[in-house]
């Protein structure tokens, strides 16, 4: 405890004096205190570090970083995330541990690295530019409080809203968690989160860890990217579904003039199938756009849950977009050591890809920031109420719920909306940095 009230130019000529005398630093009483002023002074180093940041503007990759866009907008940037900690399955939970969603009630936590080998870093172009896991999760997100433009039947609250109604916290395994409204009986719409990330990249990968994702009839969750201006800057559907689909789709919604070569999932290196035509125009398609259903039954709703969840990759560069899906056990080390190279043998085929012979990056997506949402009804859940035979819906949920509409059923039934809540653990976003 010596030393501890030392001005600290004093402490540090002591500590530097015993550093080159052994012969004294051998004493055991002074070396403890030598220890204990090398640690103030290393503390106070850094704090001195800070308020000069503070007071002068210096950036240092370690700490957040706001960066202004000529829209006003924000970057907020974690560059200096270690590469250990990144990736799916790395975040401040453990495989298998649980924490409470907003009923309550326990929610897995299980890790999508469960099973998987163990992370290693290589050497990748690809560098982590944002981070956003742990306690400050929602650092460099705004809460939407606008209309939904699905037209869905929900009201989406904002940040303080949220959190006071426990519909966007972290839990206790440190992930995040985006929940809905479970009251019974609403005269009006059901409350919802919907996050935008204030950051804006034309090209990088996203990187999605989660480990639940809203399920069941009338729900339309999603988690996506587009600039300020869709279509015109485009639209990348990542994870996409309806109702108790298990299978996710991905799609692209652009103007006129992007296309895919082909709908032969074989022609086009792809694993999914080609569900919504090869125009990929908005305008041209009734917003259909060009999706791509995938053929894994674990990819989504609750499917994907009772798997234990798995990681999703985005990739937006010159040679167009790509779309990745790793059930948990089977995500790459390099994804999960935050090193991620898709042109390892690893990463496999793509679940989607549209190649820029047909659709060129440059000309039809710019500006994307990265989305979640949970929405009821609207513009497809609604639209489909009656439908079966997509996988996991093979009854329809009017058979299901026995209401006749979507929304009656959304308005009226708030108990069935416990699972429909996003657990996540990590969105991690990398530059392409030669």
């Amino acid at each position: 405890m010596i030393f501890r009230s030392l001005p600290m130019h004093l402490a540090l000529f002591l500590l530097e004096f015993a550093l080159l005398t052994p012969s004294v630093y051998s004493s055991s009483i002074f070396s403890r205190a030598v220890q204990q002023t090398h640690r103030i002074a290393a503390r106070h180093t850094k704090e001195i570090a800070r308020d000069l940041r503070l007071a002068f503007g210096a950036v240092l990759v370690s700490e957040p970083i706001q960066q202004p866009l000529d829209n006003g907008r924000t970057i907020y940037c974690k560059s200096g995330a270690v590469a250990g900690s990144s990736g799916g399955g790395q975040g401040n939970g453990s495989a298998g541990s649980s924490g409470t969603n907003s009923q309550g009630t326990s929610t897995s936590t299980k890790s999508a690295a469960a099973g998987s080998p163990t992370a290693s870093a290589v050497s990748t172009p690809w560098k982590l530019v944002e981070a956003h896991n742990g306690s400050d999760f929602f650092e460099g997100w705004s809460f939407f409080t606008g209309s939904d433009p699905t037209h869905g039947v929900v009201d989406y609250l904002d940040e303080n809203d949220a959190t006071s109604a426990s519909l966007a916290y972290i839990n206790s395994a440190g992930n995040a968690v985006m929940a809905v409204d479970t009251t019974n009986n609403l005269a009006d719409n059901r409350k919802s989160v919907r996050i935008t990330t204030n950051s804006q990249y034309s090209q990088g990968i996203w990187i999605l860890d989660a480990l639940h994702m809203p399920t069941g009839c009338g729900t339309w969750p999603s988690f996506w990217t587009n600039g300020p201006n869709s279509p015109a800057d485009g639209e990348i559907d990542i994870v996409e579904g309806v109702n108790d689909y298990t299978n996710n789709q991905a799609t692209i919604h652009t103007n006129p003039g992007c296309t895919i070569s082909s709908s032969n999932s074989t022609v086009l290196g792809i694993t999914g199938t080609v569900v919504g035509g090869t125009n990929c125009a908005a305008a041209e398609t009734n917003n259909q756009g060009c999706g791509v259903r995938s053929s894994s039954d674990v990819s989504f709703g609750a499917a994907f849950n009772n798997n234990g969840g798995g990681v999703y990759a985005s990739k937006l560069d010159d040679t167009g977009v790509s779309i990745h899906f790793w059930p948990t056990g089977q995500v790459p080390s390099d994804v999960l050591a935050g090193t991620p190279n898709p042109s390892l043998a690893t990463w496999g085929a793509p679940l989607a890809q549209w190649s820029s012979s047909g659709c060129n990056p440059s000309t039809f997506f710019s500006d994307h920031s990265a989305i979640f949402d949970t929405t009821f009804c609207g513009d497809w859940a609604g639209e489909v109420w009656s439908d079966s035979g997509i996988p996991g819906q093979e009854q329809s949920c009017a058979q299901r719920t026995g209401y006749s509409t979507c929304e009656a059923f959304v308005k009226a039934d708030g108990s069935a909306f416990t699972q429909a809540y996003w657990e996540v653990k990590s969105v991690k976003i990398y530059q392409y940095q030669s």
